[in-house]
């Protein structure tokens, strides 16, 4: 279970999802007996949760969730440091420094209706990575592994222009690049400016 876990940082899952890729292989486990095994990696400290939040809405969907380990080495290592997937265990490695600076954290969801190409309206839930709060502070938060160009910008801030707030949004990316707002007023941040400056977010 630890395993598929690591797998999976910062994919949706539960219980359910799990049991069902165990029985794919063969293995039959209750999604109950995965949901306590989970609770107990929690408690050990192990593992994080990060619930999902209709931010238009303005209220928590039940399931599914993503897990994130609180030691990313730990995670590495539980896979003999297969699998280095940089762009899941950076969003990792954003989500527990939130953590560290005392933020409540939770996945976002935007809903946004556009038209199809034969002009229907359809609905589509659109996903911000991180929901920060801290007291009468929010921020909405992207990891980006790199934004090469103008269409990957689209795709990253596509959640964010959505969001009807005047709430700060950031879009974090792995490169040393010198902080800049781009002209929907989102601010984009290298990884270690984001990291290193205790105030980045201020910035």
């Amino acid at each position: 279970l630890l395993s598929v876990l690591a797998s999976a940082v910062g994919s949706l899952t539960n219980p359910t999802k799990l049991a069902n890729t165990f029985a794919s292989n063969g293995m039959n486990v209750s999604d109950k007996t995965i949901g306590l095994y989970i609770d107990y990696l929690q408690d050990a400290f192990f593992i994080e949760k990060a619930e999902r939040y209709d931010i238009k809405g303005r209220h928590y969907i039940a399931s599914p969730y993503k897990y994130y380990f609180t030691d990313v080495g730990l995670r590495n290592a539980q896979l003999n440091f297969r699998q280095q997937e940089e762009n899941h265990i950076m969003e990792n490695i954003i989500y527990n420094e939130l953590l560290l600076r005392g933020f409540h954290v939770d996945v976002g969801v935007v809903e946004h209706v556009e038209k199809d190409g034969e002009g229907r309206a359809v609905r589509k839930n659109l996903e911000v990575d991180f929901v920060c709060n801290q007291g009468s502070q929010r921020y909405y938060i992207q990891s980006a592994f790199a934004i090469p160009d103008r269409e990957k910008m689209e795709q990253e801030q596509n959640s964010l222009v959505h969001i009807e707030d005047s709430f700060k949004k950031i879009i974090v990316v792995k490169d040393r690049i010198k902080l800049w707002r781009n002209d929907r007023g989102i601010v984009v941040m290298g990884i270690m400016d984001f990291l290193l400056n205790p105030n980045s977010l201020e910035l």
